[in-house]
């Protein structure tokens, strides 16, 4: 539990543990290939996929970044900071593809955390491992703004360079 942006500061550094292990299967992925319209055969076409370079389906790398929402939620919890929004991403990879039917679960660990006018930002080294490979599949900065007010928050984010 992080609480306020002095508990979150108080965690800088720390490893703030793993996710449970989230199954990733060929209907997750046959819907977010539906959903996003990505649907190369690498992905959905498992007769084809079973062919390819790595001899099964894969989930799309984005579909393994989004699941990363979930999985912080199993990691921590915030609270007093008001609202939080998603505001970018820095130095994402994805050195190896998740095989359809396995299990990932991420790591997450506070990197850093930044006041700012009227809240703050915390970026969080995140790592997505695999039951299935020795190497992880996914690694990065997520970066989150948070704000004590509603309406403050959407005031800030307005006055933020490069956002209208």
């Amino acid at each position: 539990m992080l609480r306020g942006i002095e508990g979150i500061k108080a965690h800088v550094g720390f490893n703030l543990g793993k996710s449970c292990w989230l199954e990733v299967n060929q209907e997750m992925i046959d819907s977010f290939a539906r959903e996003t319209d990505d649907r190369q055969w690498i992905h959905v076409d498992q007769q084809k996929a079973r062919l390819g370079p790595f001899g099964t389906p894969v989930a799309q790398g984005y579909l393994t970044l989004n699941l990363v929402v979930a999985m912080l939620q199993d990691i921590y919890v915030l609270e007093d900071i008001g609202i939080g929004l998603h505001y970018g991403i820095d130095n994402m990879r994805f050195p190896l593809p998740v095989p359809v039917n396995t299990s990932i679960r991420l790591q997450a660990m506070l990197k850093s955390v930044t006041a700012l006018e009227e809240g703050g930002e915390m970026v969080l080294a995140c790592t997505v491992e695999c039951d299935a490979t020795q190497a992880p599949v996914m690694h990065g900065d997520i970066i989150y703004r948070f704000w004590p007010e509603h309406a403050d928050a959407l005031r800030s984010l307005m006055d933020t360079p490069g956002i209208r």
